[in-house]
C-alpha cells in the first residue's frame, strides 16, 4: 500500500502498518530531512503514543525540556509565567524530529516523488501512471494532493495562515536574546484569532505567527515581530525571510475523510486542534487509527470497511463543526483577555487544555512499538 506525504501522520501509520507485515511505501514529494513551518515541539501524549526513546532520541538531535510558558496578549503589559516541576513538553527541530520518525519506520520511501496523477481503475489506485495499490493514505498536509482528489475541503473550513523564521543564533544574538529555552513565550492577539510565540531550543530560536483571520495577515506579522525587537525579547536582526504554511482546524465537518480504498489522517484530514493549532498529536494518533483500521479491514478496502476510522476520530477528537454562540465575539475577546492575565486561567485552561491537552489520555503506543527504532 502507498502513504501519501511522509510526516509524522504518514510516519506514524507506515510504521504501524509495517509491524502488521504490510508492504508500505511512503511518497513524498521533499527529501528528508526537510524543514516544516512549525514552533516544534513534542508533548508527553506523542512521547508515549509513539513509544519514544528520549534518551536515543536525543543523541545527537535537538530535544529541548519545557519547565513552563510565559504568556501574555499582544501590545499588552502583564504577563503570566506557568511553571512545572518537571518536563511537560520537549522542543524538537521538525528537520530532525520527521525524517527520524520517517527512517523508523522501516518502510519503503520515495522522496523527491510529488502524486502528479491519481486514477481508479477497478480496485486499485494507479498513481503517476504507473505505481498501483489497493489502499491510499493521504497524508500530505493541508495542501495533500489525495484530500483534492476526494474533494475533502469545505467551502467554510477554518484555514489558519502562519509564518515563521527558525535559525540558528551566533553570539551576538545568543546574548540579545531574552527568551529562556526552558519557558516558550506565547502572546495571544487581542481578538483571540492568533497569537505568536518565541521558541529557544539551544542555539535555535523560531519566532512565529498565526491566525484564523488571514485579512491584513502579513502586516500583523511583521508588526508581531517589530513588537518583540522592541520589547527587547529577541534580537534586532531578525532574519527577513520568513517562511508561511497553512492548515486546516478542527473546526468544520469534512464531507469525504474515507472513501474505497482511500483515507486521510493528520493535517489532510483537517485535525489540527482549534484552539492551538498543534497538529502533531492529532497527526501522529490519526495515523496511529489509519494504520489499525487498515489493518483491521484485512484487505477489504471497501468504504463500508475503513468507515470505522472515521468513528474513530470523532471519538477521539470530536465532530468538529462551530457551535452558534449567541454573544458578540468582541465581548467574548474582551472576557478571554481579561481571564488571560489570571493565573488560574492561563494554567488550567489555555496551557493545560489548549496546548498540552493534559487531561485527554494518551493512546497506547502499537505493539512493538519500541522495537522498531531505527537510526535516522
Amino acid at each position: 500500500m502507498v502513504v501519501v506525504g511522509g510526516g509524522p501522520a504518514g510516519s506514524s501509520c507506515a510504521g504501524a502498518l509495517r509491524r502488521q507485515g504490510l508492504d508500505v511505501l511512503v511518497l513524498d514529494r521533499a527529501r528528508f530531512p526537510r524543514h516544516k513551518v512549525c514552533a516544534g515541539w513534542i508533548t508527553p501524549g506523542i512521547v508515549e503514543a509513539l513509544a519514544l526513546d528520549l534518551p536515543d532520541y536525543g543523541r545527537g538531535r535537538t530535544l529541548q525540556p519545557i519547565l513552563g510558558f510565559r504568556t501574555a496578549v499582544i501590545g499588552g503589559r502583564r504577563e503570566v509565567e506557568t511553571a512545572y516541576a518537571r518536563p511537560v513538553s520537549y522542543g524538537i527541530l521538525r528537520a530532525e524530529f520527521d525524517a527520524y520518525l520517517l527512517r523508523r519506520s522501516g518502510a519503503r520511501v520515495q522522496e523527491g516523488t510529488a502524486l502528479g496523477s491519481l486514477a481508479r481503475d477497478g480496485g486499485d489506485w494507479v498513481i503517476n501512471g504507473e505505481l498501483r495499490t489497493p489502499m491510499l493514505v493521504g497524508a500530505g498536509g493541508h495542501f495533500c494532493p489525495v484530500a483534492r482528489w476526494l474533494g475533502a475541503r469545505g467551502t467554510e473550513d477554518v484555514v489558519v495562515a502562519a509564518q515563521e523564521v527558525e535559525f540558528r543564533m551566533d553570539a551576538g544574538q545568543r546574548a540579545a536574546c531574552r527568551v529562556r529555552p526552558e519557558v516558550p513565550e506565547l502572546f495571544f492577539c487581542a481578538d483571540l484569532k492568533g497569537y505568536g510565540w518565541c521558541f529557544r531550543k539551544g542555539d535555535v530560536l523560531n519566532v512565529g505567527f498565526g491566525r484564523a483571520d488571514a485579512e491584513d495577515f502579513p502586516r500583523q506579522a511583521r508588526a508581531f515581530a517589530g513588537w518583540l525587537v522592541a520589547r527587547g525579547r529577541v534580537p534586532a536582526d531578525l532574519p527577513s525571510r520568513w517562511l508561511g504554511h497553512a492548515y486546516l482546524l478542527h473546526d468544520a465537518r469534512r464531507p469525504r475523510l474515507v472513501d474505497d480504498g482511500v483515507l486521510l489522517a493528520g493535517d489532510a484530514a483537517g485535525l489540527a486542534y482549534a484552539q492551538s493549532g498543534e497538529g502533531i498529536r492529532p497527526a501522529v494518533e490519526s495515523g496511529l487509527m489509519a494504520a489499525e483500521t487498515i489493518a483491521a479491514a484485512a484487505g477489504d478496502y471497501r468504504r463500508a470497511r475503513l468507515e470505522r476510522y472515521r468513528a474513530e476520530l470523532l471519538r477521539r477528537f470530536g465532530r468538529g463543526g462551530r457551535a452558534s454562540v449567541p454573544l458578540p465575539h468582541g465581548w467574548i475577546a474582551a472576557a478571554g483577555r481579561a481571564l488571560l492575565g489570571t493565573r488560574w486561567f492561563t494554567r488550567r485552561v489555555v496551557v493545560e487544555d489548549w496546548f498540552l491537552h493534559a487531561r485527554v489520555p494518551a493512546m497506547a503506543a502499537p505493539e512493538g512499538a519500541a522495537l522498531a527504532r531505527r537510526p535516522a
